[in-house]
């Protein structure tokens, strides 16, 4: 190697740490719009000032623009924990959008899906906005229902699934103020399943000593294990000591419930 090559290797190697350092941030679009935007609330349910956002145009068109990102990527291309990421974001995404496009609502159960002939007969297109198809990736048209129980539950047969996507409702895990990434992505699940449990929205000790859980541990109990055995293992292993004190004294589920009012700032949850 003469001098000239050394010298415009050593300048090259020289300025490696300076590119890491300047590596865009995919994510940092919408961290900006979820930390502005989604507020904590003293109940412990983080709410979306969706009518701030609504009314702030640029705004809007700053998520459009990260849906559209989004859906120039290639999940397949990904590591495991980008793609877990990737598909939270995207869901989460999607769905803040689509309450932003309707707003003001009650529930997002207001807007009904939409799919021609086929949704006819869907019990479920009846009762929400999950089934229509919503976005494009690597060329396959997906729902809402299609990136969480194609591209999520089967693929990465992690039940913490259930605490990243966020349907904007108040029973729903709470909606991360930051954008999932691969590289806190272990410490954020375990974060996000931690706040869930010990919140009544996750399970709440009844006064006849029974158990009443959220509705997601029974609509999605194949992912806790199959049976309420599985589902209070489950519990167990994200609760403080002093939940975990009342789930060894009250072992038994009695009821389910979830509250479908929006995550927002004008809507409560049900009363203790």
């Amino acid at each position: 190697m003469n001098r000239r090559m050394l010298i415009a290797s050593f300048a090259a190697w020289l300025t490696l740490p300076a590119l890491a350092q300047t590596a865009p941030d995919n994510e940092a679009a919408f961290d900006r719009l979820l930390k502005t935007y989604v507020v904590s609330n003293p109940d412990g349910v983080n709410r979306v000032d969706y009518a701030k956002w609504q009314a702030n145009t640029p705004d809007r068109q700053a998520l459009t623009a990260y849906i559209k990102d989004l859906e120039a990527r290639r999940p397949s291309a990904m590591t495991r924990d980008d793609a877990f990421a990737y598909w939270g974001n995207l869901y989460n995404a999607l769905t803040v959008k689509l309450v932003l496009d309707r707003f003001p609502l009650e529930s997002v159960r207001d807007i009904k899906s939409e799919g021609g002939l086929g949704a006819w007969f869907d019990f479920k297109a009846y009762t929400g906005p999950w089934r229509t198809q919503r976005t494009v990736i690597e060329g396959e048209k997906l729902s809402l229902d299609d990136i969480e129980h194609k591209k999520m539950r089967p693929v990465f047969k992690d039940p913490r699934v259930h605490y990243v996507v966020n349907c904007a409702s108040w029973g729903c895990p709470n909606l991360k103020a930051t954008a999932w990434r691969a590289a806190t992505l272990e410490a954020d699940l375990e974060a996000a399943a931690r706040d869930f449990i010990n919140h009544r929205r996750g399970v709440e000790l009844l006064p006849n000593g029974t158990l009443r859980v959220s509705s997601i541990y029974k609509w999605f109990v194949e992912d806790f294990g199959g049976n309420d055995a599985g589902v209070l293992t489950h519990l167990r292993k994200y609760a403080t000591p002093e939940l975990a004190q009342k789930l060894a004294a009250s072992p038994k589920i009695a009821e389910d419930n979830y509250v479908w009012s929006l995550n927002s700032p004008e809507k409560s949850g049900p009363k203790s």
